[in-house]
């Protein structure tokens, strides 16, 4: 009975063998022909494969809406003039006041042309859109040309841009023109 044990085991083997064999071929046949190979790093090959590039901070943002408006990002701190076929006429960063106004959509409901603000800093070309919680909000730009940060004590409205700036958005927001702003 040993006999005829040893046997079937040698059996057995070879069959489990055989398999093993048939399925490393069927494997080795199926495997990319560079398997194995140091990867060589072309052009077209570490493009697609490089990590998504940063998108440009200057790039007008996806969900502004269309049309000529002016479009105002809260995160980013920075302001497009988009002209006709969405086409931005400029772009540039502002310092915001103490209070925000709601991402939405607005229109200039009022204009001055020399003011002094709620800070008391004499301001020019100020372009108001919105209000929140009574505090009026707008662009404006310094007679003196700073943009230093609000008095976080105060609450203020005040979008602070440069006077090139200023005079640029003066000449574009027009009374009823949108405003657009986004997070």
């Amino acid at each position: 009975m040993a006999r005829s044990s040893t046997g079937f085991v040698t059996a057995l083997t070879a069959g489990a063998l055989a398999v093993v064999g048939f399925l490393a071929y069927q494997a080795s046949a199926s495997a990319p022909a560079d398997l194995g190979k140091s990867p060589s790093v072309s052009a077209s090959s570490s493009a697609s494969s490089s990590p998504k590039q940063k998108k440009d901070p200057k790039a007008l943002p996806a969900q502004s809406g269309k049309g000529e408006r002016v479009v105002y990002a809260l995160g980013a701190n920075r302001v497009w003039l988009v002209g006709g076929r969405d086409k931005v006429q400029r772009t540039y960063e502002v310092t915001p006041g103490t209070v925000d106004p709601a991402p939405g959509k607005y229109a200039v409901t009022s204009r001055s042309g020399a003011i002094t603000g709620t800070d008391g800093t004499p301001i020019e070309h100020v372009v108001r859109f919105a209000s929140t919680d009574g505090v009026v909000i707008g662009f404006s730009a310094a007679v003196d040309g700073s943009t230093p940060d609000p008095d976080p004590s105060k609450q203020t409205g005040g979008i602070r841009e440069s006077r090139a700036d200023g005079n640029a958005m003066w000449e574009f927001a027009t009374y009823g023109r949108s405003v657009v702003v986004v997070p």
